[in-house]
């Protein structure tokens, strides 16, 4: 992902409305790590945010002669993303809604100590990390749509109230109280039960069997542990609005960043390459 000013995002824009290709290509490298990560957090799953994210990506080609540098251009992928993604009904979660309290009954109730071996000679420190970062992400599920949508623009990417509330269709005020409110429920929950950022008893290293079991993990799949981090700030730079809403972001270091997988930009190359785009270049 690279750094753009917005003057240099809106002269990449008329040149990709134009019909230069490189310019598009441009564009896309941009924006496509921060729609994955905003993608991953909203739906829970490696496999479902992949999906989203070309939806996505196809959805901003096919819609960007319609923007007018009224915003960021960042701004402008952030509401195409969040309006996806708050009507998004394909993904896992949407078929099977979590709770706060499903989640902590699951912690305080799961018969752990019951499930065989199903490590598969897969390094339990290794495993351990990966339910840890699978766990804390799908915990965001437990959210209603738009108070995840809140918690994530907020929380993950920083974005600053003024802007939010454009995305989002509300006040300022109205998203800054709203956030404080979901991230003190998110917090008071992981102090409670995890053991990994709160002072909860819920240890990944014990639940690694009964995870795998209840297929929450795969240790022949590791989707979190095999994926490229990229360092926070780098999604940041993408956009300058950032503020501090409260002293909670500590209790939320499980927001790693990370980038896109490969068989996005395949994707989007293969679209890219097709008589498709040749059809919306000419439109």
């Amino acid at each position: 992902m690279s750094k753009k000013t917005n003057e240099e995002m809106q002269v990449l824009v008329e040149k990709a409305t134009a019909g230069d290709k490189k310019a598009l290509e441009t564009l896309i490298t941009c924006v496509q790590d921060m729609v994955f990560n905003l993608s991953l957090r909203m739906l829970g799953t490696f496999a479902d945010a992949e999906d989203a994210t070309q939806d996505i990506l196809l959805k901003m080609i096919t819609h960007l002669s319609s923007f007018r540098g009224d915003s960021l251009f960042t701004t402008w992928v952030f509401s195409i993303a969040a309006n996806h993604l708050k009507n998004y009904k394909k993904h896992m979660f949407a078929r099977y809604p979590l709770s706060f309290e499903y989640y902590g009954d699951d912690i305080e109730n799961g018969k752990i100590q019951d499930v065989p071996d199903l490590t598969q000679n897969v390094e339990k420190d290794i495993l351990a990390e990966e339910l840890k970062m699978s766990c804390t992400n799908v915990m965001l599920q437990c959210l209603d749509t738009e108070s995840r949508c809140i918690f994530i623009l907020g929380t993950m990417f920083k974005i600053d109230s003024r802007i939010a509330g454009d995305i989002l269709g509300m006040t300022p005020e109205a998203y800054r109280k709203r956030l404080s409110r979901i991230r003190k429920k998110m917090a008071d929950f992981l102090g409670q039960y995890c053991g990994e950022y709160g002072g909860g008893r819920c240890k990944c290293k014990d639940r690694l069997n009964y995870a795998i079991q209840n297929h929450r993990i795969n240790p022949l799949q590791l989707d979190y542990m095999t994926a490229t981090k990229i360092p926070v700030q780098t999604i940041m730079d993408v956009k300058n609005a950032m503020e501090d809403i409260d002293d909670l972001s500590q209790d939320f270091s499980f927001c790693e960043t990370y980038q896109s997988p490969e068989r996005i930009k395949d994707l989007i190359q293969e679209f890219l390459d097709s008589t498709q785009f040749s059809i919306i270049k000419k439109s």
